[in-house]
């Protein structure tokens, strides 16, 4: 089954060299899941001030800077997996660094018709 790991955080919580150590032990996860054919794919975000919203409101496009979202905790990055339930994408889950700091949130992915 495959299921989004969405990783949330404030990115005000992260010093620097703390943002490094995340990438490092995150990329290790995503190269351990890769060899046992459990990765599929996953990336941080830039930062939300890099965002750019698009909203369709009575036949207009609204662009705004920023996430539309106006929260402490914003989505700053994916996994996408590919495992056998639940449980052990929760155990996949809770070994991402951000979720010390924030959320991983877990949604199984609706299989499209081919």
């Amino acid at each position: 089954m495959q299921y989004m790991l969405l990783i949330y955080s404030d990115e005000n919580n992260w010093t620097e060299e703390e943002g490094k150590a995340c990438m490092l032990e995150s990329m290790a996860i995503a190269n351990e899941l890769a060899e046992q054919g459990k990765w599929i794919a996953s990336s941080p975000l830039d930062s939300v001030k890099t965002a750019t919203s698009v909203r369709l409101r009575n036949g207009k496009r609204i662009i705004t800077d920023g996430p539309f979202a106006e929260t402490t905790e914003q989505l700053g990055g994916y996994f996408i997996i590919d495992v056998s339930d639940l449980d052990e994408a929760l155990e996949i889950a809770g070994r991402l660094p951000p979720a010390k700091k924030g959320t991983v949130e877990i949604r199984p992915l609706f299989p499209l018709p081919v």
